[in-house]
């Protein structure tokens, strides 16, 4: 994982703020309590609520332990997804770092696989219906959408097969899976050179290699890192527990219903889209998007410092300013103006129409980048991306916090 030797400059904590390390660290902390969870979980809908209950009661520091799994979990989402933010800003996804991108969309993939499958398993309320919603998303997938629900469910509707589905992948197939990866991944780091160097080129071509060895220098450096990390952890775990409801309710919904937080923006999508363009043509889209951004052919394959030059700083303040504005402006409009009054076939002005429009948007602001500020190829696509989190981001937050029963625009401390 680490060569013996390393050069002084990429010790600053700074460097990569630890973001990798940090998910390894957090991987291990999921296994160590999931296997411990696993000596008094039951997978099946008579007993899975109470077995869950029964951890937390009677084993001493149950509670504990399942707390620490839990915010590890959500905390491990965060924490790939700014990795990869400051992989994707640095511009380190170009040269023999290509592939270790998609290795890393891999990787945030099996994450998000890793909380779903998971997710189901307390089997309340809250967890029941979520991942109702999330299944019942399957059946827009045009041709294959029954058949891709059935299989996630084991069935027509979700019971004791999906437990067991679920148990399955979340306690052995995602896990090997994520272990695999991670081993390729830190590998192809190690091959490539290490991480790219954020600073500015001229800065790195002037200094003198300076190379200290790998231990102590970096280890104890990674050592206090993830203790702190760990720490963190607990004392959260300690003060704030994971949520159990009511037992599932297969007769009675929640109001509302929503999807874990990772996925509400998704659900988000669907209120104002046709199905088949929120949960089909623009998450396939925006996958096909990431997959391609390193082989794509720059003039310059700019890396290194931060949003790669000043233009590209301009830029990506430009495009998060403008997703955040844009996103929520839009959402309050479609509430209050657009549905009452939908009058168009529900594919078309709920899909084709808005889709001609964003498209439309998002090609002037391209004009205007290159046009206003001479954006280069590279910088273009940062803000595009830019754009995009930002705008998923007011997504997920406006799902998670302003909408009600009946997945209405509240104010929450209403």
């Amino acid at each position: 994982m680490r060569p013996v030797r390393v050069r002084r400059s990429t010790l600053p904590y700074t460097h990569t703020f630890g973001l990798g390390g940090s998910s390894l660290i957090l991987v291990g902390l999921m296994i160590a309590t999931g296997v411990l969870m696993m000596l008094a979980y039951e997978p099946t809908p008579e007993r899975a609520y109470d077995s869950v209950v029964g951890f937390q009661d009677q084993f001493l520091f149950g509670g504990l332990v399942r707390n620490i799994h839990h915010w590890s979990a959500n905390i491990l989402v965060a924490v790939v997804l700014l990795h990869m933010l400051r992989v994707f800003l640095t511009g380190g996804f170009h040269g023999p770092r290509r592939f270790n991108w998609v290795i890393g969309l891999g990787l945030f993939a099996g994450v998000l696989a890793a909380n779903f499958t998971g997710y189901l398993l307390p089997w309340d309320q809250l967890a029941f219906w979520a991942v109702t919603i999330c299944t019942g998303m399957f059946s827009y997938v045009p041709w294959i959408g029954e058949w891709l629900q059935g299989m996630a469910r084991g069935g027509a509707e979700i019971g004791s097969a999906t437990l067991v589905i679920f148990y399955a992948f979340h306690t052995t197939l995602v896990p090997v899976t994520l272990a695999l990866l991670m081993g390729f991944h830190f590998w192809r780091v190690r091959k490539a050179g290490g991480v790219v160097d954020s600073r500015p080129p001229d800065e790195v071509a002037d200094e003198k290699p300076d190379y200290v060895s790998t231990l102590p220098e970096l280890l104890m450096r990674e050592l206090a890192a993830a203790l702190v990390l760990i720490a963190f952890v607990v004392v959260l775990s300690v003060f704030f527990d994971a949520p159990l409801g009511a037992p599932a309710n297969t007769g009675m919904s929640t109001n509302p219903a929503k999807a874990p937080w990772y996925f509400v923006g998704f659900q988000e999508l669907q209120l104002h889209f046709h199905p088949l363009v929120a949960v089909v043509i623009i998450p396939v889209l925006v996958a096909l998007a990431l997959l391609a951004i390193p082989y794509l052919r720059y003039p310059k394959e700019q890396s290194g410092p931060w949003f790669l030059t000043a233009t590209g700083r301009r830029t990506a303040v430009l495009a998060a300013a403008a997703g955040f504005v844009v996103t929520a402006i839009l959402i309050v409009l479609d509430e209050l103006v657009l549905q009452p009054g939908a009058g168009l076939p529900s594919l078309v002005g709920r899909g084709l129409v808005p889709m001609v429009l964003l498209g439309a948007g998002v090609f002037g602001f391209r004009s205007v980048l290159i046009k206003r500020y001479g954006a280069s190829k590279g910088e273009v696509i940062q803000a595009a991306f830019v754009l995009f989190l930002v705008a998923l981001a007011v997504l997920t937050v406006t799902g998670v916090w302003f909408r009600g029963p009946g997945m209405a625009l509240i104010w929450p401390w209403g």
